[in-house]
């Protein structure tokens, strides 16, 4: 699978994996609602869904260490469809949202209707890659 269509794989799925370093060393890994921004590029915001506290420990994983990762797979008992899909690459938080970021995450989730979003996270990708069954 080559780095382009691992890609295309990953921005077509409605919920994403991302991976962050926490302070003693294991990932903290929580599914996102994304939004791509151009190549290689997507965003996420914090939204209204009920926490404790809007400085998530995402948040504060990312602003001490911006390494991240992305993730997507799929899972069948028929193993000659599994696939999977991973970028690397490093991450902001804002407290605005980037330019095109609101509607395009309001867009594509029409759940995030009158909520407040942010912070927000900018992933930018630096290495994609991927493996889907019967192919090389």
């Amino acid at each position: 699978m080559t780095p382009e269509d691992a890609w295309a794989l990953l921005v077509s799925q409605r919920v994403l994996v991302l991976a962050t370093n926490t302070p003693g060393g294991p990932p903290h890994l929580v599914p996102i609602t994304f939004a791509p921004l151009g190549p290689y590029r997507v965003v996420t915001a914090v939204d209204d869904k009920p926490k404790r506290t809007r400085r998530l420990q995402r948040l504060e994983n990312i602003l001490r260490d911006g390494r991240v990762s992305l993730r997507a797979h799929d899972y069948t008992e028929d193993w000659s469809r599994l696939w999977w899909v991973r970028a690397d690459g490093t991450a902001s938080v804002t407290d605005a949202p980037p330019a095109g970021a609101e509607p395009a995450l309001r867009d594509r989730y029409p759940q995030y209707a009158g909520q407040v979003l942010g912070p927000w996270i900018v992933v930018e990708a630096e290495a994609v890659s991927g493996w889907a069954a019967g192919h090389p």
